[in-house]
């Protein structure tokens, strides 16, 4: 294995770069993820119906235990919702505001890890056609006496970086999807909770037709 990852060239050490670098991001989100949490929710139905109590700092406080970032806009939703000095807009802002931010810290290094799974291949690609030009320069070379033997070892050394480039991005692409799909579901019940919460106190956000049928779809696939 060390002779065939010597054999492919220059290409192959940034690809064993990038890869290591996305296993890491990978590990590092998921890790992340598990620590938030994001898939506990039960809490915000006992969070709604706790407002009926009135007890709002009792409510917080039992927010501020969970690691959830759905918890983090709901604490903000009671906070603010309850200021009877603010108003609907304000207390919309104010949320969105919290909501963005966390979504924000889970998005971070998706981008560096879509990055990886789109350029593996074409670095892959690269390393495949600097290969080949070597071995028709090589060919050229040999003039006359031409041996087959040249030709076709030069072409499988320079597919060996095409073949890494994909084994790369394939699972590093596959990773991006799963985590910006779990993104996904937590804005959508970011927006489904923060909005149910708003209700109780009069000051629920105008959504738009488009924006009803969006949360609709997003909160199905929850």
């Amino acid at each position: 294995m060390i002779d065939l990852f010597q054999q492919g060239g220059t290409v192959m050490y940034v690809l064993l770069l990038m890869s290591i670098l996305a296993t890491a991001i990978i590990l590092l989100k998921f890790f992340q993820f598990y620590r938030c949490g994001l898939r506990k929710t039960s809490f915000i139905k006992d969070v709604i119906l706790s407002l009926d109590g009135g007890n709002y700092s009792q409510v917080v406080k039992n927010l501020q235990q969970q690691t959830s970032p759905i918890a983090r806009v709901l604490e903000s939703a009671v906070q603010f919702g309850a200021d009877s000095h603010m108003t609907r807009e304000d207390v919309e802002a104010e949320i969105s505001r919290v909501g963005s931010a966390q979504v924000r810290n889970l998005e971070s290094w998706l981008r560096g890890l879509s990055s990886i799974a789109h350029l593996s291949p074409l670095l892959g690609l690269l390393g495949t056609v600097t290969g080949m030009i070597v071995a028709f320069m090589s060919l050229q070379e040999a003039g006359s006496r031409v041996d087959p033997s040249i030709l076709s070892g030069g072409i499988w050394e320079a597919l060996l970086t095409t073949a890494f480039g994909l084994t790369v991005a394939i699972p590093a692409m596959a990773a991006f999807y799963y985590l910006e799909g779990e993104v996904d579901h937590v804005r959508a019940a970011m927006k489904d909770a923060s909005i149910q919460v708003l209700r109780h106190f009069g000051k629920t956000p105008h959504i738009s037709s488009h924006d009803d049928e969006r949360i609709e779809d997003e909160t199905h696939g929850l």
